[in-house]
C-alpha cells in the first residue's frame, strides 16, 4: 500500500477504536450505580457530597475506566491488523496472543489493586485517626484515593507483556534487564512509596508484587530472546 492507504487504513482502526470507546462508555455510565454500590457496599463508613458537580465527576469518572478497560483488547486488535501485512503467518500467530494477556493483566493489576486498597491500605489509614476527630469522607476525594491506587496496579502489571514485546523488537533483551536490576528495584520501590500510606511495612507489601512482576519479565524476556536467536541462527544455516 502507498502512504495514503496506509492513512486511510489507520483512519479506520481509529474510527472503530473509538466506536467501541464510546459503546463502553455509554454502558459504563448507565452501569454506574451498580458499579459505584459495589465499591462502597463493605466500607464501614458513609460517603458524602458537597458539592452537584461530584456526582458528575462520578460518573464520567467510572464509566471512563468502564470504556479504558473494555476499548483495550479492541484497541490491541486494531493495532494487530494495521501490522498485520507486514507480519509473517509465525508472527502474526505470536504477536495475536498478546491481546487477551495485556487484557486479562489489566483486569488483574486493578483487581490486586482494589484487593490491596480494600484489605490493607484502607483499614491502615482508617487506624490512624482512632477517634480523634470527625470522619466526613466525601464521594469524589474517596474515589480518587482509590483511583490512585488501583490504576497504576493495573499499568504495571503490563510490565512482563511490554518487556517481551520490546525483546521480540531487539530494543531490550535479558542481559540489560538484569543489569538495570537493581535501579529497576528502586523505581518500583518508589512507585510503592506513592501509591501507598507512609508506612514501611506497607510500602514493602506494595512493592513487592511489583519486583515479582519485574523478575518474571527477565525469565519471559528470556525465553523470547531464545526463540529469537533460536530462529536466527536456523535462518543463517538455510541461507
Amino acid at each position: 500500500m502507498n502512504f495514503t492507504d496506509h492513512l486511510s487504513e489507520l483512519r479506520k482502526r481509529i474510527i472503530w477504536t473509538l466506536v467501541f470507546f464510546v459503546a463502553f462508555f455509554v454502558v459504563g455510565f448507565l452501569n454506574v450505580r451498580t458499579i459505584q454500590d459495589f465499591f462502597v457496599e463493605e466500607l464501614p463508613f458513609e460517603l458524602n457530597m458537597t458539592s452537584p458537580g461530584e456526582i458528575i465527576w462520578i460518573f464520567f469518572t467510572i464509566a471512563s475506566i468502564v470504556a479504558i478497560a473494555g476499548t483495550l483488547p479492541v484497541l490491541c486488535l486494531q493495532v494487530w491488523l494495521f501490522i498485520k501485512p507486514a507480519l509473517t503467518p509465525k508472527e502474526r500467530k505470536v504477536s495475536l496472543a498478546y491481546i487477551p494477556a495485556i487484557f486479562l493483566l489489566f483486569l488483574g493489576g486493578l483487581a490486586f489493586g482494589y484487593v490491596v486498597f480494600i484489605q490493607m491500605i484502607l483499614p491502615f489509614l482508617l487506624s490512624l485517626n482512632d477517634g480523634m476527630f470527625n470522619e466526613i469522607y466525601t464521594v469524589e476525594r474517596y474515589f480518587k484515593f482509590l483511583f490512585r491506587v488501583t490504576i497504576p496496579f493495573a499499568v504495571l502489571f503490563e510490565i512482563p507483556i511490554l518487556t517481551m514485546f520490546l525483546t521480540s523488537l531487539g530494543i531490550v533483551n535479558p542481559m540489560f534487564l538484569v543489569k538495570v536490576r537493581k535501579y529497576a528495584y528502586f523505581i518500583l520501590i518508589i512507585i510503592g512509596t506513592i501509591i501507598s500510606p507512609p508506612d514501611f511495612i506497607l510500602q514493602i507489601v506494595v512493592a513487592i508484587p511489583l519486583i515479582v512482576l519485574y523478575e518474571i519479565s527477565i525469565v519471559l524476556s528470556r525465553i523470547v530472546f531464545r526463540k529469537k536467536m533460536k530462529n536466527h541462527q536456523e535462518f543463517m544455516e538455510n541461507d
